[in-house]
């Protein structure tokens, strides 16, 4: 009996139509980022975009954190958020924007915060953040978004020196977006500071690269940490498994970072730092996961919360300026599968105690040498030439 030429037919478009599905979720897959890029886009020029109003970096209510020093040598912790914000109707985030808040809140500062709170007061400004669109391509418009969210940064650490005052030690710290902030505070507020260099614990750039050609232009004052022993200088790193081509193509090509000129372009072809973070050393040597300290997943625990550190999970070693790292054994420690993670931190610190001990040995080292150096006599003033020396004669007592 011959098939219903009716039931071929249509079972010939069902085939059809199923077919045409899978061919599109396949392709929805492989080009989620560029289909979530399209639903982020402001779809203004910044040129003409109006941003949020932003903060009086004087109040309170424009820090997440303000610190409470609870001496005058207690170090002053300056730490700049990754970004939470992924886009969409701005360019930059509004300061009352809740989503973006709760990353701030309840990922950002447990996990990445927190380790270097422990070596001093800590302050977190709110700032108008770049959104994530703005870091996933390149445009003109996502290049002016990141600089207005970096004038935002500058401003709060202005009000922060005040705060901290003039002797107190202070450490930078930034992871993502907040990374390439503080790179921008070292090229424009420390490296032609004499003072305040000499107060500088370490600057912490972390999830942000870091060419290597500042170090021999205007970071020339501020070195990188070359030994776990070292302090006013440079520590930073960006990580990466050895499989993950793409998010290693976006970290030493498609990533821009400021120049010498102190303007933004490229890194591919500048070289990048790289520091060990289970080292504490500019080295090659490959990290063991038996000398990691431990990861913390710590979302959602209050700032005052000592989460325990997952110890031995990866082994890690830097090369051609990455920071390569195996799988950690532990799930809480493994990057979500989330739209556009290569542009994201993870919700979780992988490095979080190797990172916590890393500040406080350069802490301690610091203060040390604070407290030594001002035991010195003060620097002599500049001394004056005398032409000629007035001297006056002693009367010859036998003239009288």
């Amino acid at each position: 009996m011959l098939a219903n030429p009716i039931m071929i037919a249509r079972w010939m478009i069902l085939t059809g139509i199923a077919g045409l599905l899978i061919i599109a979720a396949l392709a929805s897959w492989f080009l989620r980022d560029q289909i979530f890029q399209t639903f982020q886009d402001p779809g203004e020029p910044f040129q003409t975009y109006t941003p949020p109003d932003g903060a009086d970096y004087a109040n309170a209510s424009a820090w997440y954190a303000t610190g409470n020093p609870e001496s005058a040598e207690e170090p002053a912790v300056f730490f700049v958020h990754p970004t939470t914000y992924s886009g969409g109707s701005n360019w930059n985030a509004q300061l009352d924007k809740d989503t973006a808040n709760r990353g701030v809140i309840g990922i950002a500062l447990p996990n990445y915060a927190v380790p270097f709170a422990r070596s001093g007061a800590l302050y977190v400004p709110r700032y108008r953040q770049a959104s994530l669109y703005a870091f996933m391509n390149n445009r003109e418009d996502s290049v002016q978004a990141r600089l207005f969210a970096y004038a935002d940064v500058e401003r709060a650490f202005d009000a922060f020196l005040v705060e901290a005052g003039e002797d107190r030690p202070i450490l930078l710290a930034g992871i993502g977006q907040g990374g390439f902030h503080v790179l921008g505070l070292l090229l424009n507020r420390l490296a032609d500071s004499p003072d305040l260099r000499a107060r500088l614990v370490a600057a912490y750039i972390i999830e942000a690269p870091v060419p290597l050609d500042l170090f021999s232009g205007p970071l020339a004052t501020i070195p990188p940490c070359e030994t776990p022993e070292d302090v006013r200088c440079v520590h930073t790193y960006s990580y990466a498994r050895p499989d993950e081509s793409d998010r290693i193509r976006i970290l030493t090509e498609r990533s821009m970072s400021w120049t010498p000129t102190g303007e933004l372009s490229f890194v591919e072809g500048r070289g990048l730092l790289c520091i060990n973070p289970i080292l504490g050393a500019r080295t090659s040597e490959y990290a063991t996961a038996r000398q990691h300290r431990g990861g913390v997943a710590a979302e959602g625990l209050p700032p005052d919360t000592t989460p325990a550190p997952i110890p031995g999970q990866t082994g890690a070693q830097c090369a051609d300026g990455i920071l390569f790292v195996d799988e950690p054994r532990h799930r809480d420690l493994q990057r979500p599968h989330r739209l556009a993670e290569d542009f994201r931190e993870p919700p979780f610190n992988l490095f979080y105690e190797d990172l916590r001990l890393d500040a406080a040995r350069r802490t301690f080292a610091l203060t040390s040498i604070l407290q030594e150096e001002r035991r010195w006599a003060p620097p002599l003033d500049m001394i004056e030439e005398v032409e000629e020396a007035p001297v006056v004669p002693i009367p010859d007592r036998r003239e009288f």
